[in-house]
């Protein structure tokens, strides 16, 4: 796969880059990738499948989740197919923003860089109105700003690794949302509807995966951001998230035959977190059915993705919500402040 770089003016309607495929990546085109630290939330589905991968192509991995006994589950299974795997668990709970500190500051403590972070772990459409330990809309709250605190708790770490990458899981539900940023968490009578902020929250993703690439060339970071989607993969998102018995959990029972496997699904993130033909700013999905399956190629940027006025608010309110301020980053760990 070739590649060229995308221009974020380019509306939603038109390709975003031009690509030759002599034949599709797998996971036979992951690189080595000994000697490199790799965080990736969530214990099963894509998480599990890019661990697996990225560990079995020699990663240091850390599988970040909420329950310990998937996460350990999840290890035992990775080392069960390559014994020599390194790999292990920590805890980490994207719905508190507390659970999002402590496990920065473990890893502070224990390393002094990471090379890749896969923001990925997240909540589908729970059938009424829920919140985080913060008081945030569930969805908007874990599958995004859970994910914007930890990338910044993060930030000083990724900047001391070697070609150091974020990678942050969008969906194609993306493409029907809107960002409201009168209303962001949902708080209006009736105003909250599980598919709407579901939407509202992978959008936010993308936004923010194209503009900590943007904030990083501006600052030196010499931090590779990137978005990728799965398409519409077999995972437990739909099938043990609170809204199983939403019509998107049925849809997954009795249509499973129209839902690629997890493993493919994983392949864009992948490619995103490790491909040296990927790029900084890029966004990456399946190439076939609409983006529904198929190998990883150049994914369709929803034009509302590309508004950087939109975007950089965006980053600017999350900041507010979370507490958290973009940290004085510098080669030498030690030297890393926040202002």
């Amino acid at each position: 796969m070739k590649t060229q770089p995308i221009d974020t003016k380019t509306s939603a309607a038109e390709p975003q880059t031009i690509t030759t495929t002599d034949a599709d990546w797998t996971v036979q085109d992951v690189p080595l990738q000994e000697g490199r630290t790799i965080v990736i939330t969530g214990t099963g589905g894509i998480g599990f499948e890019n661990a697996l991968e990225l560990a079995r192509a020699g990663g240091d991995v850390i599988i970040a989740g909420r329950n310990s006994k998937k996460g350990a589950e999840a290890v035992a299974r990775i080392l069960s197919e390559t014994s020599l795997a390194s790999v292990r668990f920590e805890q980490l709970d994207l719905a508190s923003l507390k659970s999002i500190k402590a496990f920065a500051e473990r890893l502070k403590q224990s390393r002094d860089s990471i090379d890749v972070l896969i923001n990925n772990a997240g909540v589908m459409t729970p059938p009424d109105r829920r919140q985080t330990a913060d008081g945030f809309e569930l969805q908007f709250g874990t599958n995004y700003l859970g994910h914007f605190a930890l990338t910044m708790e993060l930030l000083p770490l990724l900047h001391s690794g070697k070609n150091p990458r974020v990678v942050t899981l969008s969906s194609i539900a993306a493409r029907d949302g809107t960002m409201d940023f009168d209303d962001l968490q949902s708080e209006r009578e009736h105003s909250y509807k599980p598919m709407k902020a579901y939407s509202q929250s992978k959008l936010a993703c993308l936004m923010f995966a194209l503009e900590l690439q943007r904030r990083s060339d501006e600052a030196n970071w010499d931090i590779t951001s990137i978005g990728a989607h799965p398409g519409i993969s077999r995972t437990d998102l739909l099938h043990n998230g609170p809204g199983r018995r939403s019509f998107a959990g049925i849809a997954r029972s009795l249509l499973w035959f129209m839902f690629q496997p997890a493993s493919q699904g994983a392949l864009p993130s992948l490619f995103a977190a490790t491909s040296p033909e990927a790029i900084g700013g890029g966004y990456y999905g399946p190439g076939k059915f609409l983006e529904t399956r198929g190998a990883p190629t150049e994914a369709m940027i929803p034009k509302q993705a590309l508004d950087q006025q939109a975007a950089s608010r965006l980053w600017d309110v999350s900041c507010q919500l979370t507490g958290l301020s973009v940290p004085v980053v510098s080669k030498n760990p030690r030297n890393n402040l926040s202002r």
